[in-house]
């Protein structure tokens, strides 16, 4: 019996992976603009970022000057972005009230398993909302780069993998019990 193999052909792969470094990168994207204040943009002006925002901050200058993107490029994926961004900040404004859904329905003297549960329901729906718009940006975003650009990027991610994997296992060494 002849195996098929997962990746027939090492571009194919290598394509693969750069795809998975890009969803990775969207979500330290999508954590770093779920975290954001309201009044950040403001607040981190004076410290460099471009609008303290995800998509048109530092980071994505950062891995756009990685790559030498043209100003073609830039222009381009900043605006997949920003227009990503947008679409997210309003799933999430539409959204914003199922947390407090959740605290009366606990609050309450007997808690409805069954409420509870849809209102888990409608927040996963939620963030697949959310990882859908965000993978789509990405897509987006990797087909204005060229095959090397994607490829210098994923190497770059993952050496910023590798890195960040060593950093944790010295502080793990760090913080075990000496005794």
């Amino acid at each position: 019996m002849q195996t098929k193999t997962l990746f027939p052909n090492s571009l194919r792969g290598t394509r693969l992976f750069a795809a998975g470094l890009l969803l990775a990168v969207a979500g330290a994207f999508v954590a770093v603009a779920q975290a954001q204040p309201a009044s950040a943009p403001q607040a981190q002006a004076g410290r460099g970022y471009a609008h303290g925002g995800h998509g048109d901050g530092r980071m994505l200058q950062r891995m756009l000057d990685s790559v030498n993107a043209s100003a073609d490029q830039r222009s381009r994926i900043q605006e997949i972005m920003k227009s990503a961004r947008a679409d997210v900040q309003a799933q999430h404004q539409a959204s914003r009230g199922q947390r407090e859904q959740l605290m009366a329905l606990f609050a309450q003297p007997t808690v409805d398993a069954r409420a509870v549960e849809a209102v888990r329901q409608q927040m996963l729906q939620q963030h697949d909302q959310s990882s859908r718009r965000w993978m789509q940006a990405m897509l987006d975003a990797s087909a204005v780069l060229t095959p090397e650009q994607r490829a210098q990027l994923a190497e770059r991610m993952k050496q910023r993998h590798d890195m960040m994997q060593r950093h944790q296992q010295e502080r793990g060494a760090m913080e075990q019990p000496k005794g």
